[in-house]
């Protein structure tokens, strides 16, 4: 199993990494809100979207550059690592200044052009799974990544389309454990992005963990009924604070059962 470093961060090891922010950067205050109250709770990682690619061109597109001068305010205020979006090419070189982890959204994942030139870069990657493609196909995506050298790139599953329409989308636990079988990468869920609802946000955070990932994406924002993109799928920040009591002690009761596996396999070995 690969194992990415971002600063002290390890991921892919026993730690789990949780990343949390808001879809879109609204504004400084806004993300120094977010930003500060996750780093309380033991986040590592701060989300948050500076360009963001919508189905209407109407709906609100993010702040842009501005927005990654907010991103890098709020990492130098707290020391969280952070991740956002890039849609094109020539967006890589500001946004690589600014953000320590590019973010390939569901909708670039055949974006290969802009993988390939991804591969080139010394940054770490979080591809998401786009949600139209097969398992095959998003591993195909992240070879497009390794084959041009860059190693540090993490998966995730954010969820794919089905015929149900009770959830925005239907997050494929099993592509967990198969997609850390196939590729031996670190992988992502974000709950967020596969149901759509904040209600249920929790317990599939819950399962995702179970399954194997090594960390998961949350959508957090101060009022989500005045958010400017995704508030139906984001967490106020009480409802945060309650996942991540009930998050630290799955955690907690993986890493004892991964000592415990571990103890048992020498134990067997010295026998």
């Amino acid at each position: 199993m690969a194992e990415i470093k971002i600063g002290d961060l390890v991921i892919g090891g026993r730690q789990k990494v949780m990343i949390a922010g808001p879809c879109s950067i609204e504004g400084r205050d806004q993300l120094l809100e977010i930003a500060r109250e996750v780093k309380a709770q033991g986040a590592q990682m701060l989300r948050g979207g500076a360009y963001k690619p919508r189905t209407s061109p109407h709906s609100f597109q993010g702040l842009g550059p501005q927005g990654l001068f907010h991103l890098k305010e709020a990492a130098e205020e707290t020391g969280l690592i952070t991740v956002t979006e890039v849609m094109e090419p020539e967006e890589l070189d500001l946004i690589s200044k600014y953000a320590d982890v590019l973010q390939v959204g569901a909708r670039n994942m055949f974006n290969y052009p802009l993988l390939k030139r991804i591969g080139k870069m010394d940054k770490p990657v979080l591809l998401k799974r786009s949600f139209m493609a097969t398992i095959e196909e998003f591993l195909l995506a992240s070879e497009y990544i390794l084959k041009e050298g860059n190693r540090r790139v993490m998966l995730c599953e954010r969820g794919i389309r089905t015929f149900d329409t009770m959830t925005r989308n239907t997050l494929d636990l099993a592509s967990v454990p198969i997609l850390k079988k196939m590729s031996g990468l670190p992988v992502i869920v974000d709950p967020s992005h596969a149901t759509g609802r904040s209600d249920i946000i929790l317990p599939m955070t819950l399962a995702g963990l179970i399954a194997g990932a090594d960390g998961v994406m949350i959508e957090v924002h101060p009022n989500p009924k005045k958010a400017l993109s995704d508030g139906l799928q984001s967490l106020d920040l009480p409802h945060f604070r309650e996942l991540i009591d009930e998050y630290n002690s799955l955690c907690k009761y993986l890493d004892n059962r991964e000592e415990h596996r571990a103890m048992n396999i020498v134990r067997g070995a010295a026998s």
